[in-house]
């Protein structure tokens, strides 16, 4: 049973732009190449239906994800029929993608209240996907369907498409920029991204690397950034106690204050909080500034020369302080929050 519902899945997929999608029928190597993508950003994985032991590689894989990171929204993909894809949401697949549209798949998948992403190449196509409740269409095979301009062609008279599309995109900026910037709601990758080269060395690192750039270029053609602005702002108590300091701004602005196991939060019906930690620095305030995406995000910092030290990387929040401070020497961390 799946335990993201259609809605989850779309908004992951749409806020990172980026579906990795691979085939292996080793668990272990499996297992690994969906962490890569992870720590590079991605959060829905495609495990692809093409070869022997998918199934079973696919069901373990689901297992382990949701004891070690049961934020990681596995999908299926290369489904062309319905008791296939019943089969495999039986074993917890969150989504199905298929390279062509099934009606039958769709009627089971939006009984479920499951994501099910269509292979479309024509207009007419895509419309009758859409009719039968999809959210976003796979365009399959994308550099045959007409490129970066087929999905500009049709997106100008039906603007409400989302469209993903695979095959033809390549792992680079200029790639993706055009496939962004011609209206693609999100970009399939595999091979490209997840070499057989990268998988023979067990090169997991550089995939992440790779993985987190894609997803840095997907928001750059965008127009948009990483870096979503002030999260909060930390005062730390010198002359009171951070309780007392918290008080005081509670009830001067009416706000809400809420106590953790290491700090006062104060906050509003607005964006933005006031943090107050139990325990001092050296440093008069930090400041916070929220991501999109954590680990595009250090890789954009890391590209120039600013590191990040005393990591904590957990599926409900990832923290990290860059280990420099601003020029007047106060401390400024990276902080990601699921969607809000």
């Amino acid at each position: 049973m799946a335990r993201f519902m259609r809605l989850d899945v779309t908004n992951a997929l749409l806020d990172t732009g980026v579906l990795p999608l691979f085939y292996n029928g080793e668990l272990d190597a499996a297992i690994e190449l969906v962490s890569a993508c992870v720590r590079g950003g991605a959060r829905a994985i495609e495990f692809t239906n093409r070869g022997e032991m998918a199934y079973p590689v696919f069901t373990e894989l689901v297992r382990h994800f949701a004891k070690d990171d049961p934020s990681v929204i596995l999908g299926v993909g290369s489904i062309i029929d319905a008791p296939t894809a019943a089969l495999f949401l039986a074993s917890g697949a969150n989504f199905i993608v298929g390279p062509s549209f099934n009606p039958e798949i769709s009627r089971l998948s939006n009984r479920r209240k499951v994501l099910y992403l269509p292979g479309c190449s024509t207009e007419n196509e895509i419309s009758a996907a859409e009719e039968w409740g999809a959210e976003i269409c796979k365009i399959f095979p994308g550099e045959s369907a007409g490129g970066p301009g087929f999905i500009s062609a049709v997106m100008a008279p039906c603007p409400w498409h989302r469209l993903l599309p695979t095959g033809g995109v390549d792992a680079t900026q200029a790639s993706i920029s055009e496939w962004i910037k011609a209206g693609a709601a999100v970009v399939g990758l595999g091979s490209k991204l997840i070499t057989g080269q990268a998988v023979k060395d067990k090169d997991y690192d550089s995939i992440a690397a790779k993985t987190a750039q894609c997803v840095g270029w997907v928001q750059s053609a965008r127009g948009s950034s990483v870096f979503s602005g002030v999260e909060h702002i930390g005062l730390y108590a010198r002359k009171s106690s951070p309780e007392a300091l918290s008080a005081w701004y509670e009830q001067t602005f009416d706000l809400k204050r809420k106590e953790g196991s290491s700090s006062f939060f104060v906050s509003g019906a607005g964006a933005g909080r006031i943090e107050f930690p139990k325990t001092g620095a050296e440093a008069p305030v930090h400041l916070a500034v929220h991501v999109t995406n954590f680990e595009a995000a250090a890789a954009i910092l890391q590209a120039k020369g600013i590191g990040l030290k005393d990591s904590n990387l957990k599926p409900e929040a990832k923290s990290a302080y860059l280990d420099i401070t601003d020029p007047e020497g106060n401390l400024v961390h990276l902080l990601w929050l699921p969607r809000r």
